[in-house]
């Protein structure tokens, strides 16, 4: 795990879910994932976007890169999974708490994905660039669901 990712970890789980670092507020959850091949624990801080049903969408940019982020092989592998979402709406809360969730998730295809992709560029236009520096690679969204 990078360096910064550890440090969003750490700051996520010491303020409640809310992160300073470059602004990310209370916009992330923790995936935590198994390795499609190695097998081994794994989480990753991720933009995420509520819906009104409690679930919520996740998008594999991978910043714009031709591949898809290993996460999103890891989910496909393994859907049943685990998710640390905020407590902290407002601001940080240091030594706050974290909420786990058990979720499910499932990679959206034709209409579903082109909706939730829609809900990614409108809350955050840097997701419009990464789709074209994607080139062909059409950016997977996946829906976690409480289970």
């Amino acid at each position: 795990m990078s360096d910064f990712n550890t440090m969003i970890i750490e700051q996520f789980r010491a303020n409640g879910g809310y992160v300073e670092a470059n602004g990310f507020g209370s916009r992330l959850l923790l995936v935590h994932s198994i390795g499609a091949k190695s097998g081994q624990a794994r989480i990753s801080p991720l933009m995420a976007l509520a819906q009104d049903d409690g679930s919520w969408l996740i998008a594999a940019s991978k910043a714009g890169a031709p591949d898809n982020p290993a996460w999103y092989a890891n989910l496909l592998a393994h859907p049943e999974t685990d998710v640390e979402v905020p407590t902290a709406v407002d601001g940080p809360v240091p030594g706050g708490a974290v909420d786990t969730v058990s979720v499910r998730a499932v990679s959206l295809q034709g209409s579903a994905r082109d909706a939730a992709w829609a809900q990614f560029t409108s809350a955050a236009p840097g997701f419009a660039d990464y789709q074209e520096r994607a080139g062909s690679r059409v950016i997977p969204v996946v829906q976690l669901i409480r289970r």
